[in-house]
């Protein structure tokens, strides 16, 4: 009987030792939270809207007038690529989404999408130049016509692994264009690289992807999984996992089919429901995932740059990536109202300010 309590007793503290091992090593099991620290890497930028890290070790910028620039991550030295003469900046409207090629290094097309004059009319349009290693040359207007506005214009821009570009647009304050799916405003849109239709969309030869949308302005691919971050009106900003020819509601269903009358319209409509959402509302934009060791706490998490609310959030998902089911907190208050974010390669986060007086890159790392 005392042979078997001693050999108990050794196999638990033998059990014990193991597992405390596995939780410390930084291989496995959870790591402790990094401490961060946040600094102001590049200032006097005048309504940034784009952020990205370039396969050119360069972050790229977008500013609603109309510039283009790659700024130096090491210094913040902030260098012009590109000045688009025909942007009209109208309230919120102007010089907007940008997305790089995935294969940059040999195929060095950045796209644009950005607010013009059009016989008189404000219009979008998504532009594809390619970079010659100091400007862009060779513009190629790959969709046009797309309804703007000074407010709603959506207009975030993201390329999926088998290579399909996506283009959010907001209803251009006129709600009913969102239900309309022979009106670009209020929709997700999908078209090859150069501009063609893909033939797998739900409507032959139409761009559409998805519709029933209200003001999108984040949109990230974690896998093929495609996460939006949206604007909602009074109540129920959003978060969405987009799928194909699933309508989101708007203006019908703001925020969850809660009431009779959304539940009625979700069944009939075919409607997606957000995975998460705000009430009352804090202006969600940009949108990222966070998949890096560099900040553990963050691992596994969307990031979110937050406007009205002036914070960044972090969202932590499920295992599934379906659900939200943390959120955190930061910088709230400290710089401004945020419009978006780009993670580098070694986890560092850069976060742009939208307050229209010397607006800022804010550099988040580990301490």
């Amino acid at each position: 009987m005392k042979k078997w309590t001693i050999f108990a007793a050794i196999f638990c503290v033998a059990l014990f030792i193991t597992c405390k091992k596995n939780s410390d090593d930084t291989g496995s099991g959870t790591q402790p939270d990094a401490t961060l620290t946040d600094a102001v890497l590049t200032q006097n930028l005048s309504f940034p809207w784009e952020i990205l890290w370039g396969p050119d070790n360069k972050l790229w910028i977008t500013e609603r007038g109309g510039k283009i620039s790659r700024v130096d991550p090491a210094t913040g030295v902030a260098t012009p690529v590109f000045t688009l003469s025909d942007v009209v900046s109208q309230g919120e409207g102007g010089l907007l989404g940008m997305v790089l090629h995935p294969d940059f290094s040999t195929i060095p097309e950045v796209f644009v999408a950005y607010n013009y004059n059009k016989a008189g009319v404000y219009t979008k349009k998504i532009v594809k130049f390619t970079y010659n290693g100091t400007t862009l040359v060779n513009p190629v207007v790959l969709l046009d016509n797309i309804p703007a506005s000074t407010t709603h214009n959506g207009t975030r821009l993201a390329i999926s692994p088998d290579k399909k570009l996506f283009v959010t647009s907001g209803d251009a304050s006129v709600s009913s264009r969102a239900q309309d799916k022979t009106n670009s405003a209020g929709k997700i849109q999908r078209i090859n690289l150069d501009g063609s239709i893909p033939a797998d969309n739900p409507v032959a030869g139409s761009t559409l992807w998805s519709y029933g949308h209200r003001n999108p302005q984040g949109l990230v691919f974690v896998g093929d999984r495609l996460y939006s971050s949206e604007h909602g009106n009074t109540t129920d900003d959003e978060v969405n996992i987009i799928q194909k020819d699933r309508n989101f509601g708007w203006p019908n269903v703001e925020g969850f089919c809660n009431t009779t009358t959304e539940q009625t319209f979700c069944a009939a409509n075919n409607v997606a429901e957000p995975i998460f959402a705000w009430t009352p509302t804090i202006a969600p934009s940009g949108i990222d995932f966070y998949s890096h060791n560099s900040i553990p706490q963050w691992k596994n998490s969307l990031l979110l740059a937050v406007l009205k609310d002036q914070e960044l959030l972090q969202l932590k998902l499920n295992t599934a990536g379906d659900k939200v089911e943390v959120i955190n907190t930061f910088y709230k208050n400290t710089y401004g109202r945020m419009r978006d974010l780009a993670i580098s390669p070694i986890g560092d986060v850069y976060i742009i300010t939208s307050n229209g007086s010397n607006d800022k890159i804010i550099k988040v790392s580990v301490k």
